[in-house]
């Protein structure tokens, strides 16, 4: 009998269960049976189910392999020499599930889901310079007979204490053992439970990665912009392939030539804008091909849809994108400033944004930049970083002229300041543009696919108006096209 007094125009509160409510939870579970293995700070997620009682039912080792002879010798050398990897997490969840599956007896254990929690870590340095940052993950069975599940994720830690940072990783693990067991249902809700009596000033997860039989049907893709959604990151990355990447590990040292747009869908102005500021970037000081990455953004604005995030459009943009072999970015930068200041922290190499007429006039626009002390001075002092260029895209006017940087109209205080950036070569236009596709928008095509109307393939780039066919993206429907040629 529920005897609990329920008031009109309560409210139903989700109760969280604290960190040793959770790891008491597991440790009463008999069936629930595993290792850990922390290396860099310390042992503290085994710590919460030691304190909780009951540790002997789930614990059947606990290690910390700090010398780095100890851990070459346990789990392998890294070629990198790096011990902080994506890699090194891979190799620890493995060696102790192989152990687990080796030492204890499936006849004794019949019943037993066993699991390997494993991170590796570099807390704040001495000098207080480098964060740090680290790799987190579970390798677990939900039946005793069923192939393992993984889940990975990359953490960046944002207090400025050690022993801080140490706490925060220890409440993370047990929200992601805990999780692993009993949200794996519901990966965007575990990723939501991952900050459990945390807060986002405390840690940043930018990467995260689900595989084994319960996620069959997750696209870590949509995991990604999960991140971007909840505020537990500012941007996720993935490769051409599909695969989630981690930002620091592509990033780190390239030249970065980065295009901001919807590419819903991607057409023929986007590609032209692409290659000819390429070749232009290409040509600058100190940009060797080899060592440039071009990224894709799309912001979370872009994503939105009456206020909602559209996830099968955002999959839709996604495989695009990937199909002409880019690299993808999702962020929730509502100025340019802030991508130019998020690239920065990975690279003091040169750094390229191309954008069309109507992008740039907007960046001079003051109203953006109220909230910052310094103003629209402030923002642009980061957004001219070093030596930072914009190849600006030309447009048509309302009168059929054509807009470029020589041209064009931005507020007359703004003027100026306009001048002394185009004087000083920040803002250099894209002269080998292609005249006869200027009047192509992206809005434009896609009212088309979504009214039936004939003639929208012909302003996308070559075999992408097949993939919109074939897998039916933007609401393409191909009966509504026959009744159109009919």
């Amino acid at each position: 009998m529920d005897t609990e007094i329920k008031l009109k125009g309560d409210r139903i509160i989700e109760q969280i269960p604290s960190v040793n409510d959770k790891a008491l939870r597991i440790n009463l579970n008999e069936n629930i049976y595993g290792t850990f293995a922390e290396i860099g700070a310390g042992q503290e997620t085994v710590r919460h189910f030691f304190r909780a009682g009951g540790s002997s039912n789930t614990i059947a080792k606990a290690m910390s392999a700090y010398d780095k002879d100890f851990s070459d010798a346990v789990y392998g050398i890294e070629e990198d020499g790096r011990y902080v990897t994506e890699s090194r997490l891979k190799k620890m969840l493995s060696h102790e599930v192989n152990l687990i599956e080796q030492r204890l007896s499936r006849e004794k254990h019949p019943n037993k889901m066993f699991f390997s929690y494993a991170n590796t870590v570099a807390t704040i340095d001495f000098a207080k310079q480098f964060k740090g940052h680290g790799w987190v993950g579970i390798s677990y069975q939900i039946e005793p007979d069923e192939d393992y599940n993984e889940i990975m994720l990359h953490i960046r830690f944002k207090e400025t204490d050690v022993r801080l940072q140490q706490e925060t990783l220890g409440i993370l693990g047990v929200n992601l053992i805990y999780g692993a067991f009993y949200k794996y249902n519901d990966p965007k809700r575990l990723l939501r439970y991952l900050y459990d009596h945390l807060d986002k000033d405390q840690l940043e997860i930018d990467t995260i990665n689900f595989s084994g039989p319960r996620f069959a049907d997750v696209d870590n893709r949509l995991m990604s912009l999960q991140l971007v959604k909840n505020g537990m990151t500012d941007a996720v990355m993935f490769n051409p392939d599909g695969k989630n990447i981690l930002p620091a590990a592509i990033l780190y040292k390239k030249n970065i030539l980065a295009f901001r747009g919807s590419f819903r869908p991607v057409t023929k102005v986007n590609m032209d804008m692409y290659e000819k500021s390429l070749k232009m970037f290409l040509n600058e000081n100190k940009v060797e091909k080899e060592n440039t990455l071009v990224v894709f953004e799309i912001t979370l604005s872009n994503l939105r849809s009456d206020g909602e995030i559209d996830e099968r459009d955002f999959m839709d943009r996604a495989e695009l994108l990937c199909s002409l072999g880019q690299t993808v970015m999702i962020s929730n930068f509502q100025e340019y400033y802030k991508v130019v200041e998020y690239f920065s922290n990975y690279t003091k190499a040169r750094m390229g944004l191309a954008m069309g007429v109507n992008n740039l006039v907007d960046i001079f626009d003051e109203k953006y930049y109220r909230h910052l002390s310094g103003g629209i001075l402030e923002a642009f002092g980061k957004l001219f970083y070093r030596d930072m260029k914009v190849f600006l895209y030309p447009m048509i006017g309302e009168d059929g002229e054509i807009i470029t940087s020589e041209n064009l109209k931005v507020h007359p205080r703004m003027k100026e300041l306009y001048k002394f950036f185009k004087f000083n070569g920040k803002v250099v236009d894209i002269d080998d543009y292609d005249a006869a596709i200027l009047d192509v928008f992206s809005r434009e095509v896609l009212n088309m696919i979504n009214n039936g109307k004939p003639g929208w393939e012909i302003m996308l780039p070559a075999g992408i108006a097949e993939i919109i066919k074939e897998h039916q993206l933007f609401g393409f429907e191909p009966n509504k096209v026959l009744k159109e040629v009919n």
